[in-house]
Order: structure tokens, then C-alpha cells, then sequence
């Protein structure tokens, strides 16, 4: 059966019940053996393998995971991807290269391509230097 939005809850709970049953005999795996993989008890399969509503979610993912379904669930719900509007919102914010600063007044690059300032002394100052 494909499921879809206009399929009624019971019957998807249904489907999805027939879908792991199906995967865990295609394993050669008893409810019994799969519960213990799961972490759950035996009722807990034979409630999700009969589609019955009100099974909790955690039973569920316990059991993908025992049957190795879970890296399936990024096709499920996939992650939300930013719209073109945020990404061009994002883009501003990244530096692609770093900026070229103009040298200070008096610096002098060393070796290394750095540039530094030699700080003056107290004997090399006098008023009127402060610029």
C-alpha cells in the first residue's frame, strides 16, 4: 500500500506495523529476540507489528534501530534546509578574505611581513608631537 496524506491514521499505524514485521522475518529474527535487540517487551513488538494505535514513539525508534532502519528516518523528515532569502541574509555575515589595512604612520615590516610600531621613548618625545 503507498501511504499517503489522504490514507486514514489506523490504516498508515497498520501498514507501518505490516512493513516491520515483514523486515524483521526478512532478518530471520522472533518478536521475542527483537524485543531483547529493542530494549522492549514482546507485547510492545506485537503491538507495533498490529498497528495499534496509541504505541508510543520511543517503542517505535527502539525497534527501527534494532532492525537498522533508523539512518532511513532523514528520508522521513529531512532536515529543514534555510530559504534563498536566509541564505542571502547568511552571506553578508561570512568573511571570505581577510582585509588589507592601510600601514600605521612610522611602522615598519619585519621579516615575517608583519608590520609593528617602534613605541617612542620618553627621550624621544616633545611637546607638540602628539600627532
Amino acid at each position: 500500500m503507498k501511504i499517503t496524506k489522504t490514507v486514514a491514521d489506523t490504516e498508515i499505524l497498520r501498514e507501518l506495523g505490516e512493513r516491520l514485521a515483514r523486515t524483521r522475518l526478512e532478518q530471520n529474527i522472533t518478536q521475542a529476540e527483537l524485543a531483547v535487540l529493542a530494549g522492549v517487551s514482546k507485547r510492545t513488538i506485537e503491538r507495533l507489528e498490529a498497528g495499534v494505535v496509541g504505541t508510543q514513539l520511543s517503542g517505535f525508534i527502539r525497534v527501527c534501530n534494532a532492525l537498522g532502519l533508523t539512518e532511513r528516518f532523514d528520508l522521513l523528515v529531512p532536515a529543514p534546509l534555510p530559504s534563498p532569502i536566509e541564505q542571502l541574509k547568511l552571506r553578508g555575515h561570512q568573511r571570505r578574505r581577510a582585509s588589507r589595512h592601510a600601514p600605521i604612520k612610522g611602522a615598519q615590516p619585519d621579516p615575517a611581513g608583519t608590520w609593528s610600531v617602534a613605541e617612542p621613548g620618553p627621550a624621544d618625545w616633545k611637546w607638540g608631537d602628539e600627532t
